[in-house]
This record gives C-alpha cells, sequence and structure tokens, in this order.
C-alpha cells in the first residue's frame, strides 16, 4: 500500500489556497474556516492554522490565489500588440473571456463572495483592490497605446462591461445560457470600436475586415 504524501513549502501554501476556493465556490463565505480547509486538502488538522493564523490571513491567501488563477485564465500576456488594431483587441478580450465563462465559473463565484466580503473588511478591501490592478493596468496602458482620448475612462468602461458579462453570466439572470464566441466578439466590436473611433489610423486599419 502506497504511503500517502503531504505538501510542504510552497506547494503545501497552494493547496491551502486552492481548497479554500474550492470550499467558497461550493459552500460560500459561511463553509470556509480552518478546519474545513484542511478537510478539503487531505491535510492534518492544524495544518491552515499553521499556515494562516486569522481568519482575515485566511481571506488574503484566497484573494491572492484566485488573482493568481485569474492572471492564467484570462492571460494577459496574450493581449494583442496594439499595432494590430482593433480587430486583434476584439480577438483577444472575447477569447480571454469566453474560456473564463466556460471552463472556470468557479472562480467567479469566489470572486463574488471575497469581494461582498471585502465590503465588510476594510483590511481586505486594501488587499482585494491592489490585486485588480493587475488586470487594469495592462489595459489602460493597451488602450493609451492605441489612441484612445480617454484611456482611464475607457478603462473603467470596458472593465465595467466585461464584469458585468461575468456576473449576468456566472450568477446572474443570465446563468442558464452562454453567449458565443462570436457574441462576445460582437459586444467587444461595439463598444471597442466606439471607444477608438477617433483613435489613431493604425487602429481604425485593424477595424477593417477583408
Amino acid at each position: 500500500m502506497p504511503v500517502r504524501t503531504t505538501p510542504s513549502g510552497a506547494d503545501r501554501a497552494t493547496v491551502i489556497a486552492d481548497a479554500a476556493l474550492a470550499l467558497l465556490a461550493e459552500r460560500g463565505m459561511r463553509g470556509l474556516t480552518h478546519r474545513a480547509v484542511d478537510e478539503k486538502a487531505g491535510l492534518p488538522l492544524g495544518s491552515t492554522s499553521n499556515h494562516a493564523r486569522t481568519r482575515l490571513a485566511l481571506l488574503e491567501i484566497a484573494v491572492r490565489r484566485l488573482a493568481e488563477r485569474e492572471s492564467q485564465v484570462l492571460s494577459m500576456d496574450e493581449m494583442p500588440d496594439p499595432a494590430g488594431g482593433l480587430v486583434s483587441l476584439v480577438d483577444g478580450m472575447a477569447l480571454a473571456l469566453h474560456r473564463y465563462l466556460t471552463r472556470h465559473r468557479e472562480l467567479l463565484v469566489c470572486r463574488y463572495e471575497l469581494a461582498l466580503e471585502a465590503t465588510r473588511r476594510p483590511e481586505l478591501r486594501a488587499f482585494y483592490d491592489a490585486t485588480g490592478q493587475q488586470f487594469q493596468r495592462p489595459l489602460l496602458a493597451l488602450l493609451t497605446a492605441m489612441g484612445s482620448p480617454d484611456p482611464q475612462r475607457h478603462t473603467l468602461s470596458l472593465v465595467a462591461w466585461s464584469d458585468g458579462m461575468m456576473f449576468l453570466c456566472a450568477a446572474g439572470a443570465y446563468h442558464a445560457t452562454q453567449p458565443t464566441l462570436e457574441e462576445l466578439r460582437t459586444g467587444f466590436r461595439e463598444l471597442l470600436g466606439g471607444m477608438l473611433s477617433g483613435g489613431s489610423p493604425t487602429v481604425a486599419r485593424g477595424g477593417e475586415r477583408g
């Protein structure tokens, strides 16, 4: 009979964080306890308490791990070169959002659970907001490079549209249906086309399809 081994160091930290996210998705905030994380992760009792002694610390590692996993799903490194124009940007955004909605909806549930908890915990709010900047900064830089006349406002609008789509399809009125990849392309094309219509000639040429 094989001997069961338990992870240590960084591996154990990741196992604990992933177990915390799984509990949030399955049971909600009330189901997230140190003991429940130990059981979910298959670790000896007390392991999670040793790693995150307080509930706030446990929530913080969940937020950090959520940001790591979202960065893998949304793949900011895959964002297009501004020289590719509007078509390239639309395709990149639509592919990332479609991947999230069709393969990783449990992460969205975790995000909403943690966001609501952050409204009640100022300490977590600052931590949650800081992790969110990893997505906003690259979008701001990209829209700026593509000639947006108001990149701050346009970044807010783009994030708000994407977040709204994710909420509606994961937990809102459209949870039973999913937009197709082409439908997401159309939505992004309409939104970004309006934002960048006064942009550079490169963007305008990129918006044409042969």
